[in-house]
């Protein structure tokens, strides 16, 4: 049996559930990052559902890391510059549904945020990163909780 509060699908007897600490696999990006991304995921599980936070082992669990960190030219002006550059972040998520093992998944999930190339990264990465997070953990969440 089944319950949804904000349309997520949720097993019935699941009462718990875990966020792991999503570590930085890549060479690139502030410290920072993996504190801002797990926080954002823990903050969406804890709002949208009403299972209780564990630090590990949930009923349902998410693992992972961020794999990819990129910043790249996206829009070149006539004087072969760039106009635009893409942050793109990709996590490696592994979900795990203790009660329903076919809801389990492991997955890659990108997204990304442009912001002008006459800018540093340094001065865009907090703005990049709260909407490229906020991105991240929306479709986690579907994919976990809304069959997306």
């Amino acid at each position: 049996m089944k319950y949804s509060l904000n349309g997520a699908t949720i097993p019935i007897e699941a009462k718990t559930i875990s966020v792991s600490f999503f570590t930085n696999q890549t060479t690139l990006g502030s410290p920072s990052i993996s504190q801002k991304f797990t926080e954002k995921l823990r903050d969406v599980v804890s709002t949208q559902t009403n299972l209780s936070l564990m630090k590990q082992n949930g009923d349902l669990q998410f693992d992972g890391s961020i794999i990819d960190y990129n910043v790249a030219p996206i829009a070149i002006q006539s004087n072969d510059q760039a106009a635009t550059n893409r942050l793109t972040i990709t996590v490696s998520v592994k979900y795990s549904n203790k009660f329903d093992e076919s809801k389990n998944f492991e997955q890659n999930f990108s997204r990304f945020s442009d912001y002008p190339a006459n800018t540093a990264i340094s001065a865009q990465e907090d703005a990049l990163l709260t909407e490229i997070n906020r991105q991240l953990t929306e479709d986690i969440f579907n994919k976990a909780f809304n069959n997306w």
